[in-house]
């Protein structure tokens, strides 16, 4: 046999007593052939590592040379250097951060990226539902490491990516129960006699996402034409202490005196369509002024401790409010109207609800609610048990009532129904 050109693949049986392969797959960072090499017992089973690999070259699924990454390195990188933000927003990403460090790490860390299965991934999701996790939290982690996993396949790290086979949770359907008219009017009522009574006001009536109401600014508020803008976000604070030489003592960095902020105090709205104007309700218009006239109240009474925010919303010396405060509040509200307990997000279900039962038209609906699609109507339709109660009423009523009868009787003088004439 001739001498073999350069770059073409080589098989040869070494002094060790196994048969060795070499394939150039490309080319390394500094410009040098990037050549690989495969070994087996036989020359027809070394041959086979040579086509296989020669086959992965062809089709640009060569994983990259050096120290494999493991699913911990990785995920940290994927992180801090690749999706942090600005590159995605600071929820998604705390999305993100919380299915990596809570659930992902600690449960498939220490796996190599490129020896990772299917099956690691699924026992994780098992494990997870056992241990009362619910369904869309075990989605949300395989929607991570998909996500971080496809990065990897794009840079060559690995040729496939597990996640894409590996089989999610079936997202369980939960049925939210808006709550009814008598329901809601409690919760205004109860409201009143609260600090910040428009904030709920808003959200059982324009059905304003927690961040959105809590992001609000007087800015973003024409009482005069009775109007006002979606246009940013509130967000959970993050903090890092920020006692480095003298150790505050306290475990968590929000507890710290000289705390510093990890994240920024507002984002953009949850998509491009969350950018939306609203026309208020004259019963709202009036609300939000007498809520304006006590926040300047409480202006003048905390004088020096007062920080201007330009909330709408605010602590009572004029800090933004606390997302997890606004929820605890939310919570004791609907205890002291005696209504059954729910999330905050069902208050929007119950505005998306009654906008849609009352006929308002589905664009429109999309333009108040923030949805960047129409499938969102569907989801947020929803038809409670009172709502059926009357429909049933409503067709027992069309089908049982007695039917209207026509008396036929004939006399003397002329049909029935027929006048006689003078």
């Amino acid at each position: 046999m001739g001498r073999k050109s350069n770059g073409e693949s080589s098989i040869y049986e070494g002094s060790d007593g196994y048969w060795h392969g070499r394939v150039t797959v490309g080319t390394k960072d500094d410009g040098s052939p990037d050549r690989r090499h495969v070994q087996a017992k036989t020359r027809p089973e070394v041959a086979r590592k040579v086509a296989k690999l020669e086959q992965e070259r062809d089709a640009g699924k060569v994983r990259k040379t050096g120290k494999a990454w493991t699913v911990e390195k990785w995920l940290n990188h994927w992180l801090e250097n690749i999706v942090a933000p600005p590159a995605i927003t600071e929820n998604a990403f705390s999305a993100y951060e919380v299915a990596a460090r809570v659930h992902l790490i600690p449960g498939v860390g220490k796996h190599r990226i490129d020896k990772l299965e299917p099956e690691h991934l699924e026992k994780l999701y098992r494990k997870m539902i056992r241990q009362g996790a619910k369904s869309s939290r075990a989605h949300q982690v395989h929607r991570t490491i998909r996500a971080a996993l496809n990065i990897a396949v794009r840079r060559k790290y690995i040729t496939e990516n597990p996640a894409m086979i590996a089989r999610a949770p079936k997202i369980e359907d939960f049925e939210v129960e808006p709550y009814s008219v008598d329901e809601v009017k409690r919760l205004m009522e109860t409201a009143q006699k609260r600090r910040n009574s428009a904030r709920w006001a808003i959200a059982l009536a324009l059905g304003l996402r927690q961040g959105e109401a809590l992001g609000l600014r007087w800015a973003d508020v024409d009482l005069g034409l009775g109007t006002l803008t979606v246009r940013r976000s509130r967000l959970r604070p993050r903090w890092k202490h920020g006692c480095d030489d003298q150790p505050c003592g306290r475990k968590l960095g929000g507890h710290c005196p000289d705390r510093v902020a990890l994240r920024q105090e507002t984002a953009g709205t949850k998509s491009k369509a969350g950018t939306r104007g609203i026309g208020l309700p004259d019963e709202l218009v009036a609300l939000l002024k007498k809520h304006k006239a006590t926040q300047d109240a409480e202006r003048r009474k905390a004088a020096q401790l007062w920080t201007e925010t330009g909330y709408v919303f605010t602590t009572t010396t004029g800090g933004p409010l606390n997302p997890r405060t606004d929820y605890t509040e939310w919570k004791n509200l609907l205890k002291a109207a005696k209504v059954p307990d729910g999330r905050l997000h069902d208050a929007r279900h119950t505005a998306a609800t009654v906008l849609l039962l009352l006929g308002v038209a589905e664009r429109t609906v999309m333009g108040i609610m923030g949805w960047s699609n129409t499938a969102m109507a569907a989801k947020y339709q929803h038809i409670t048990a009172s709502i059926r109660r009357d429909v049933a009423q409503r067709v027992g009523g069309l089908l049982w009532e007695p039917a209207e009868t026509t008396d036929e009787s004939d006399d003397e003088d002329g049909a029935a129904g027929v006048p006689i004439p003078a």
